[in-house]
């Protein structure tokens, strides 16, 4: 039986305070008489009169060929442990089995502490109050989010105050400078304050540019910082830890929510509305035992100016003969009656409105990437009905297909007469432009399920009809005192 630490330094103290027998004692700590005699004579506990081994219990496979992989890993000491065993069984072909792999990683290791270089040392920082703020950007792919039972890919932009760990979060989906500039200003307006020093990111694109030398901050990122008083600051480039408050956060905050998501038992939300409401709650709860720390860093922060900044940014561009903007990189369409005008646009983080003569023309989803097209139909339909030829080879054909309803109704009319196909399309297309695209869309369904000809005389009709009410079926609250009675008589 082996005598521990614990059991000797009660045994210690009973002979110290207690006038005991030693056999009274040394039952008391659990051990035997003539072990408790061995330790209060010695007067040591007995992790303190173990003796290091420094023999080894078997020879040693490795000792002829050391020399050779010591002097690889010396020569370059990024090699593992793996690689160099690798190379030992190349060069001395049968002598080295894969069993041995793990007595060669141990000797690696031992060498590496006593003759391997230098490593990096990260040094633990002491946080003031109020005055700094962290932010990131991080993906939440890997929680399988859905909405309305379908996958929900996006970001999350995360602020936290590295002294109290207060955190705010916002749904973004690209870590562009307007995600991140209306997720900073939403943090610091929900909390009322700004920090009274520095701001903290790591080389984010949002908010920096490769210049000559090393990475520099954009003039937008600096005039946000600048408005808030905060002086921008940055890691170095994969240098991730020293970011590290909301870096760690990160995986708590992917821990919490997915805790959250497993005790809602269900990862499925019906809009985001729900799930930002989730999300909401999710971090009061997180910040509720912060509240006393988070006072004092509110103490000592700075006021929030007297407005906000534009969370957008503003790009004036000229609209092609195609009745198209190019807005960084991707193409959107404007009314064709702007052609060859120039419109003002205005980039938002998950959308992009045109404006001309300061009044909104147009509004669409902001695309993500480069290279890409968004076409709203209604922009150029009135063209395309009186050049329906150009339909068929039209570069962005697939947008004049609002819903796959639509799409279906034009593979019907291919199918039918692809001659006409085009033409009779776009009649329905402009006629969902003019009145309704719902009304339309739900028109083309019931004759599609119906597997009747797509008449667009019917079509309209259709679609001008209105859509009749549901019946109202009220259902009285049950009497449950009926119930009750019945229940007493069946007992009597």
């Amino acid at each position: 039986m082996i005598t521990t630490d614990e059991q000797v330094r009660r045994l210690m103290k009973l002979s110290r305070e207690n006038d005991l027998p030693l056999v009274t004692a040394a039952a008391k700590a659990g051990m035997g008489e003539k072990a408790a005699r061995k330790y209060l004579r010695s007067g040591l506990l007995p992790s303190q009169m173990k003796k290091p081994r420094d023999w080894r219990t078997r020879q040693d496979p490795f000792v002829e060929v050391w020399p050779e992989a010591e002097a690889l890993i010396a020569q370059e000491p990024k090699l593992e442990a793996l690689t160099v065993f690798r190379e030992l069984q190349r060069r001395y072909p049968d002598q080295y089995q894969d069993g041995q792999l793990r007595t060669f990683q141990r000797r690696i290791r031992v060498w590496r502490g006593l003759h391997g270089p230098d490593a990096e040392v990260f040094f633990p920082q002491v946080h003031q109050p109020g005055k700094q703020g962290q932010s990131d950007f991080t993906s939440m792919n890997s929680l399988d989010i859905t909405l309305g039972g379908l996958l929900f890919p996006h970001l999350l932009y995360h602020f936290v105050l590295p002294y109290s760990n207060h955190e705010h979060v916002e749904i973004c989906f690209s870590e562009s400078f307007e995600s991140l500039s209306a997720g900073l200003q939403n943090a610091v307006w929900a909390i009322g304050r700004v920090p009274a020093g520095h701001h903290r990111t790591d080389n984010l694109s949002a908010a920096t540019f490769k210049g000559q030398q090393r990475r520099e901050f954009t003039e937008s990122y600096m005039a946000l910082m600048r408005h808030y008083g905060m002086t921008p600051t940055k890691n170095q480039p994969g240098k991730s830890n020293e970011n590290g408050d909301v870096e760690q956060a990160h995986y708590r905050l992917k821990e919490r929510l997915d805790q959250a998501l497993l005790l809602r038992g269900s990862r499925d939300f019906a809009d985001r509305d729900e799930y930002n409401d989730f999300l909401r709650k999710t971090f009061c709860a997180r910040n509720l035992g912060r509240s006393r720390r988070l006072q004092e860093e509110l103490a000592v922060m700075n006021p929030l100016p007297s407005c906000r900044l534009n969370d957008y940014r503003e790009y004036t561009v000229p609209v092609s003969s195609w009745s198209t903007v190019q807005v960084g990189r991707n193409t959107y369409s404007a009314p064709s009656r702007l052609r060859r005008y120039e419109v003002t646009a205005k980039v938002y983080a998950e959308r992009v409105e045109l404006y001309f003569a300061g009044q909104q023309v147009a509004e669409m989803e902001r695309l993500r990437g480069r290279g890409k097209a968004r076409i709203d139909y209604r922009h150029v339909i009135g063209s395309l009905v009186r050049k329906p030829g150009a339909f068929e080879n039209y570069r962005y054909r697939e947008e004049m297909f609002p819903t796959t309803v639509f799409r279906q109704a034009y593979d019907q009319l291919m199918t039918g007469d692809c001659k006409h196909a085009s033409r009779r399309y776009l009649k329905i297309l402009e006629w969902a432009a003019l009145n309704s695209e719902a009304a339309m869309e739900c028109s083309l369904r019931q004759i599609l399920d119906a597997g009747d000809e797509l008449d667009f005389d019917r079509l309209v009709e259709m679609s001008k009809a209105p859509i009749p009410k549901p019946l109202e079926i009220d259902i009285p609250v049950p009497d449950m005192a009926a119930y009750d009675g019945l229940l007493q008589e069946a007992a009597l």
